[in-house]
């Protein structure tokens, strides 16, 4: 049995990111602490895809004469990190207009508490 949760510590690590960035997003007020949770969340749908695409003894897809190529269980599929890592640039675009438009509120109504804001909008 425990074997099996230190087997796979990766998919645990994924689910507590997981459930850390879904409570920033509800219950936090504030919206830079809401911005944060989701980019968690981000962060541990990545790293769950990350951690399924690896394997153990395997090499990224170049051709070498030590692995043949007819046994492609020696290679990586590079489609998944590939993804991941367009996923990556894009939350941190994402994150960085959040962030703009973060400060662009506050600049215009002193406050980011999320209650307090939607007093001010009405």
């Amino acid at each position: 049995m425990i074997e099996f949760f230190t087997g796979h510590y990766a998919y645990w690590f994924t689910v507590i990111l997981l459930c850390v960035g879904t409570y920033g997003i509800l219950f936090k007020k504030n919206l830079i602490k809401k911005t944060i949770g989701l980019s968690i969340l981000q962060i541990s749908v990545v790293m769950f895809f990350v951690s399924i695409a690896s394997k153990w003894d395997a090499t990224v897809p170049v051709r070498d004469t030590a692995f043949p190529v007819e046994d492609v269980a020696n290679y990586l599929n590079p489609l998944p990190h590939t993804l991941m890592l367009t996923a990556i640039v894009v939350g941190v675009a994402t994150l960085g207009v959040a962030f703009t438009l973060l400060v662009a509120i506050y600049n215009r109504y002193d406050t980011l508490d999320e209650q307090e804001l939607l007093e001010k909008i009405q």
